[in-house]
This record gives structure tokens, sequence and C-alpha cells, in this order.
């Protein structure tokens, strides 16, 4: 989009959306979150205590806790293998004796104990489930951890589907910090184009950082050492487009890339700004939706996922009267 200063858009657009705590993952279970006024908030955790299921001795019990939290961890859900403690989501693991064959059942638990999601995993022989190499247990952790993290996260959007405050139910306040670092008049020009590309249905721009839910700015840099096989002179200019949440942890971040023509964005940027700012507002809505999640589907009234090429019910409407947040 750059090399000819022209209004094309560049191809070298890398939208790196995820969570610095968890690794990169763009659909964030949260459903820890206490949202009661007054209450002592979690520590933002799922717990996953030692089951005391029938036909599961000691030795399977401790192997499936740990392959349970290990499975949880690389789904990005931060799990600790611990008792319950006040205020925890946790897991509950039982088990199904169903002839020859044990059922391990997977239960997603609210802090006040009660089961908000749930899932079965493939049966097992019995005499698997009862070996004392805990294999079986670690198998069937590894197999459902994508599914309970699913219950996870359709547990906060059901949580955010209630809470008339949340991105569910209302645009995105972003406050636009600036571009530093561009040459020529590319600072403003960049500055005003990202300004009017940005706004829509879902966000919104404020004026200052207070009551924002998420911080945008944009730095450029322009390096004069570029290996390329042109036989005119070239720069290589990067410009980032980070986006921060409302307690300043990266939510994501947008890079474009390109070679120049040297010193061709020394004065006015024209175009060029228009058509790196629209691509980047886009790039910026979709961290901040999946950052959020304020698209993820919620969790069925009965906890369960809907069967795998099935189409999921449609989200009933907002309603126009404010409704309670939702209470863990």
């Amino acid at each position: 989009m750059m090399s000819d200063v022209s209004a094309r858009r560049s191809g070298a657009l890398a939208a790196l959306v995820g969570l610095s705590l968890l690794g990169g993952c763009v659909d964030v279970p949260h459903p820890f979150r206490h949202d009661g006024a007054g209450a002592q908030p979690p520590t933002a955790r799922l717990a996953v205590p030692v089951s005391t299921a029938s036909g599961t001795d000691e030795a399977g019990a401790q192997a499936w806790q740990h392959a349970m939290v290990e499975a949880m961890l690389a789904q990005s859900v931060p799990a600790m293998g611990q008792p319950v403690k006040p205020g925890d989501w946790w897991l509950k693991m039982t088990t199904t004796a169903q002839g020859d064959t044990v059922i391990p059942t997977y239960a997603v638990m609210t802090p006040k104990g009660e089961e908000r999601g749930h899932m079965s995993g493939a049966a097992v022989p019995a005499a698997q489930w009862q070996a004392t190499d805990g294999q079986a247990e670690t198998r069937s952790a590894q197999e459902v951890a994508p599914g309970v993290a699913e219950l996870l996260t359709g547990i906060q959007a059901a949580q955010m589907q209630k809470d008339p405050n949340s991105l569910k139910n209302r645009p995105a306040h972003v406050y636009f910090a600036g571009v530093q670092g561009a040459p020529g008049d590319g600072d403003h020009a960049l500055a005003r184009a990202f300004t009017a590309a940005f706004p829509d249905a879902h966000e919104d721009l404020r004026h200052a950082a207070t009551g924002a839910d998420y911080t945008v700015r944009c730095t450029v840099v322009l390096n004069d050492a570029v290996t390329t096989t042109s036989t005119t002179p070239q720069q290589h200019i990067v410009l980032t487009w980070k986006v921060l949440d409302a307690q300043g942890t990266e939510a994501g971040a947008a890079t474009q890339i390109h070679d120049i023509a040297a010193h061709s964005l020394d004065s006015r940027w024209g175009d060029v700004a228009v058509a790196a700012a629209d691509e980047a507002a886009g790039a910026v809505r979709q961290i901040i939706t999946r950052y959020s999640g304020r698209e993820n589907a919620p969790l069925a009234a009965d906890g369960t996922l809907p069967a795998p090429g099935s189409a999921p019910a449609p989200a009933p409407a907002a309603s126009a009267s404010p409704a309670a947040p939702a209470q863990p």
C-alpha cells in the first residue's frame, strides 16, 4: 500500500490477537469473575480438586487431577489443582458405571456450588480406568479439555448477555492516544484518518482515557537498512497499532509492514494515511471483539454444548430495560 504512495492497501497486515496471560487464545473464558457488590473478588482461576468418584483409586484420582490441570492450561484456562476455596469456580469430576465401562463426567460449578455446565467423556473400559498407570484418566482429560473450555466461554457469554453494561449490550468506549514516530505529516494524518474510520455501531471514541474500555495507540518506525532487489533506494516502515484494556494489559496489536521508496513519505501522506488507518481500524475492531468475547454464543440454560454440526440457537434479544448483572 505504501510502496508508490498510493491508496492501495498493504497486504502485510498481521493481527496478533490474544491475552498476555493466556498465550494468544482468542476466545477467552472468564466465568470466575465475581460482579457482586461488596463481595471479595476471587483469584482468576478454575480450581480442579481431586476427584472422589467411586471406582477411581487415589493414584488414579491424582493422575486425573494433574492431567486435567495440564489440559486446561493448554487451552489457555488458568486452572489450578487444589481444593475449592471461597469464590472459586471449579471443575467437578465424577464417573458413572455403565456395564463394563466407566463414563467420566465433567461439571463446571459456580462459587455457590451450583452446576452451570457439564459434559461427559468417552466411555472407558472399567479395567483400564482402574489401572494404576493413570493413562485412561489422562486421555480423558486431554479429550474433553477443549469442550470444557467451550463451556467456560459460553458461561462468560451468558453472563455478559445478562449484564447491561457488558460489551454485548453497548458499544466499546475507546480512547485513541494518537500516533508517534511517523515522518512528514504522518502523525497528524494517520490520527485524523483513524479517528474518522474507526467508530461504528460497536465502538465509539472517547476524548480521555478515563472510563474507556480500551486505549489504542500507534507507533511508526522507519528504517533505512533495507535489503531489496529494487534499483531505487528503499526504506522499511512498520506501523504498530497497540490495543490496551482498561487495566493496561495488552489485548493485541495490528502491525503493518512495507518497503517504500526512500523519503516518499517525508512530507505529505495523503491517501496512504487513509488506506493505512482504514485497514488498522478493522484490525483493532477484531482485536476488541475477540478479546472481549462479545460475539461468543451464550451457553444454553441446560448447561450443555450444542451437538457437533448443529446450529446454535439464536441468542434472545437484549431487553430494553436494565437487567441485573449475572451473579455466580
